[in-house]
């Protein structure tokens, strides 16, 4: 193995895209140097929001960083016209044409176990803002992974019968784009989902949780709740941040110039959400 970033770009599936029946979808898989040969590792797939890319995510979001400290390999994939289609429409070109991007992450963990010992037990999915709403989608409409960690996001379309897995969810309480109480948001795709806290009780059901234990420190308020089988559901809001990533690589002249919100320094949402995918792979079978 090699530390190098691996960009499989004559990756195709059978999908109903904008391009076709037949559409090329590209990733970028990081692999880090010390991982131990021929072991099974954890695979942690990273989301972009709306408007970004695989190559954006990973030099914003300190995933490669992380990796090399976790040992995992982390996949970066592309939404086709920098969005993916979540669900009630959204987002962008790929939720109007009813892309399937279940499918293409689908084969894209398969394709990435062509490469790597994937351990099934330890796939995760993360993601911001349309790449948060992906990991939710993720999670409704398969049982591919253990766990998921949306950031400023919620849950759009149906979710009727959801296997039971892992949750975290980050969130900035002055979010004006996805509202942490489900109001319509100013960004570019209006997203008025649930409100997070009723998203993250809809997963507690499912899961079979306990009430959750709440605690603040520092501006983040935390509430995790201990589920049957190992799982968990944990709900982070981070005080006065916006519709970021906390602890993600600040690019001021940028967000002076589009309007972003800077990262929240009260929380390394990397880090955080690592240890939480640490601690709960998928149950054994009984």
């Amino acid at each position: 193995m090699t530390g190098e970033a691996r960009n499989y770009l004559d990756h195709a599936c059978e999908l109903p895209s904008l391009g076709g029946p037949l559409e090329t979808r590209t990733y970028t898989l990081y692999v880090p140097p010390n991982l131990p040969e021929g072991a099974a590792v954890p695979l942690v797939v990273v989301l972009h929001g709306g408007f970004g890319t695989g190559s954006q995510a990973r030099g914003s979001y300190r995933w490669d960083e992380q990796a090399d400290q976790g040992g995992f390999a982390v996949a970066y994939p592309d939404g086709l016209v920098r969005a993916w289609a979540v669900g009630g429409g959204c987002c962008g070109r790929p939720g109007e044409q009813g892309v399937d991007d279940v499918a293409f992450i689908a084969a894209m963990v398969a394709r990435v176990g062509e490469t790597l010992r994937v351990d099934p037990a330890r796939v995760y999915a993360t993601g911001i803002s349309n790449g948060g709403l992906m990991a939710y989608r993720l999670a409704c409409d398969t049982t591919l992974f253990a766990a998921i960690g949306p950031v400023a996001a919620t849950r759009l379309g149906g979710c009727d019968h959801p296997a039971p897995v892992s949750v975290i969810h980050v969130h900035g309480d002055a979010d004006h784009n996805i509202a942490l109480d489900g109001s319509p948001g100013d960004g570019f795709a209006t997203i008025d989902g649930p409100p997070v806290p009723e998203v993250i009780d809809g997963w507690r059901a499912v899961d079979g949780c306990a009430a959750p234990a709440v605690t603040t420190a520092g501006g983040v308020t935390t509430a995790l709740s201990s589920c049957p089988d190992g799982r968990a559901v944990e709900l982070i809001v981070v005080a006065g941040a916006g519709h970021q990533w906390p602890g993600s690589v600040p690019k001021p002249v940028l967000e002076r110039a589009l309007g972003l919100d800077p990262p929240s320094t009260a929380l390394d949402a990397t880090a955080a959400i690592w240890t939480f995918f640490a601690a709960h792979p998928r149950p054994t079978s009984r």
